[in-house]
């Protein structure tokens, strides 16, 4: 296991959610994939572990500091997850990888392609 690279992945990460609020399944899940050699549930599941802490408080401070973070809207989108994850982690362990990664890519370029295509 090599920490440094490790602590590189996540200091890209954080720069890149702190500048476009991405970084786990953008950044983080690729890297493990085709970087680190991780599978696609392996990869999937460390990055849900990396939002245990709270790894993004110091953007959210810097953010609600220019009056840009809706705690309520917030608190309501984490009760939604709380649920969600569970149960969008019983359903994908049914998948193949290999499945898993195709629908995880299409789910990338889907939202690639409504982005720059919507105005």
């Amino acid at each position: 296991m090599n920490i440094i690279l490790y602590i590189i992945l996540g200091l890209v990460a954080g720069v890149f959610g702190g500048m476009f609020g991405i970084g786990g399944g953008v950044i983080i899940i690729p890297a493990l994939v085709y970087l680190f050699g991780l599978t696609q549930h392996q990869a999937q599941g460390t990055s849900l572990a990396i939002l245990l802490p709270p790894i993004g408080l110091l953007a959210v401070w810097r953010y609600w500091q220019a009056g840009n973070v809706k705690f309520a809207i917030a608190g309501f989108i984490c009760i939604g997850f709380l649920f969600g994850g569970l149960i969008g982690a019983n359903i994908i362990h049914n998948v193949s990888g290999p499945m898993l990664k195709k629908i995880f890519g299409f789910l990338l370029l889907f939202i690639s392609m409504k982005m720059i295509l919507t105005r």
